[in-house]
């Protein structure tokens, strides 16, 4: 399978089973374009009637060319994994190496997009995380951890700072244990940054390896979106506070992460505001929701959208100083091949674990209850659910298989086809078209960038992440 695209003024083609890209003249995309499967040693005389404005002497001359990395195994080159069957006999016991701690179901902001019903997810219950609850999910982890050394460990909500002593002690606690169990607890806390304070900002500067901070953009846009209880614009209030907190983090990553939603289609205006504030790293989601959803991106939104992508690619063309997180596509080194197949992980390497223990595949599944896993105090773990979490992979999901951009997306999102179809196997068509449509234009950021003719995934085929603690 070979994608033939343009982007950024460039004439690409990506040659799906073994990462390699290549950036042509027009001619020779024109060429590749019509290609249906591997290139025989001789221009075909159809092809060469269907291009017949071209010098002929020319289209064989491209032919050899497009053969000669066919040849290089560049070009329509075999997908190994199913022709192996690999990918139907992924490990379904997978460790679990990544929680999510909802140490907050309770929050100080009214979104208006919220998948989490502003805080309770939908239970209309308001609480936090008690101590000896965090603690039974870190003993939880550490048991269902295995061989695996390397646990991560996200602070979420609702507002993960309205239960900050419980975050402090559950770090204490995960780190009492790191030595006698041979783990090294990683730790990412999610905020809105409405209680930032200097204290907390030392404190999540020196324990968290990530942060992440909820900011939608220019000033109108997130107080529209993200206003505060009493129906105030929260912008002014956290901005300063992020600005700080990022100031003191050194190399220590963060991202700064919004939502667009139908209501600001001009999101790259967005990014370029956040940038403008000093913000490198920055991320900005399409929100997603069911049909009557009056904020998510619909169908008749893409044509805008996938416009908005390319106008924002062509203004980061050259900056170093915005690293847009849905443009980060490394061209030459690519994810092991069981992140390739299958993803996050989520419901059998990660989970969510809600403030009374339950647990659930990940925290979008959070308050269905036909998804609950289990409990951190009672030990119970619902294997068959884990299992159909682990079965979900770019193969045994149908609209997968054939699509060019399976080994870069890894499947797409169980709880986003959940919400929109309601099956986790049916692929979310809106949101894959906006991931596609990224994609190109990343792809097409990294050819310029490197000036690249093509490029190869690295070759990590283990299936088991017990072998190797390097990645994430």
């Amino acid at each position: 399978m070979v994608h033939t695209f343009t982007a950024l003024g460039q004439y690409l083609a990506a040659d799906v089973n073994s990462g390699a890209v290549h950036v042509l003249d027009k001619l020779s995309y024109d060429l590749l374009s019509l290609v249906e499967g591997p290139m025989g040693e001789s221009l075909p005389d159809q092809l060469a009637a269907q291009l017949s404005q071209y010098d002929r002497s020319e289209l064989e001359e491209a032919w050899q060319e497009l053969k000669g990395l066919q040849d290089q195994g560049l070009l329509f080159t075999t997908d190994e994994y199913i022709d192996q069957d690999k990918a139907m006999q992924l490990p379904k016991q997978a460790v679990v190496k990544a929680l999510c701690l909802h140490v907050s179901h309770d929050c100080n902001l009214r979104c208006r997009y919220c998948f989490a019903s502003t805080g309770d997810f939908g239970t209309g219950h308001r609480m936090t995380m008690d101590v000896e609850t965090a603690k039974k999910a870190i003993d939880w982890v550490v048991a269902k951890s295995g061989k695996r050394r390397n646990i991560e460990v996200d602070f979420f909500g609702g507002e993960p700072l309205m239960a900050m002593e419980t975050v402090k002690e559950t770090v204490r606690y995960a780190r009492s244990l790191e030595k006698e169990n041979d783990k090294c607890f990683r730790f990412t806390i999610t905020t809105n940054g409405v209680l930032l304070n200097d204290e907390n900002i030392e404190y999540i500067n020196q324990e968290m390896s990530n942060v992440v901070l909820s900011l939608d953009g220019r000033p109108a846009v997130n107080d529209h979106m993200r206003p505060t209880i009493n129906g105030k614009g929260s912008y002014e209030v956290i901005v300063p506070k992020f600005q700080k907190l990022v100031a003191g983090r050194g190399t220590k990553d963060y991202y700064v992460r919004g939502t667009f939603t139908r209501e600001n289609l001009d999101f790259s205006e967005d990014v370029m505001h956040l940038a403008s504030l000093g913000f490198r790293h920055v991320s900005v989601e399409p929100a997603s929701g069911p049909l009557d959803d009056p904020f998510a991106i619909k169908k008749e939104d893409l044509p805008r959208v996938e416009e908005e992508y390319e106008k924002l690619a062509r203004a980061l063309m050259g900056r170093k100083d915005i690293n847009f997180f849905h443009f980060n596509v490394d061209l030459a080194q690519g994810p092991c091949v069981i992140k390739r197949l299958r993803g996050c992980g989520a419901g059998c390497e990660y989970v969510a674990i809600t403030p009374d223990g339950d647990i659930y595949p990940c925290h979008q599944f959070v308050g269905k209850d036909e998804y609950r896993m289990g409990n951190v105090f009672d030990g119970s773990f619902d294997m068959n659910i884990s299992g159909t979490f682990a079965e979900q992979n770019i193969y045994t999901r149908p609209a997968c298989r054939d699509c060019w951009a399976r080994f870069y997306c890894s499947g797409g999102c169980s709880a986003s086809n959940l919400l929109v179809n309601g099956d986790i196997t049916k692929s979310n068509e809106v949101a894959c078209e906006m991931e596609r449509k990224r994609l190109e234009c990343a792809i097409a950021l990294n050819a310029i960038a490197a000036g690249l003719g093509e490029s190869r995934y690295t070759n990590c085929n283990y299936t088991d992440c017990n072998h190797c603690d390097s990645c994430d």
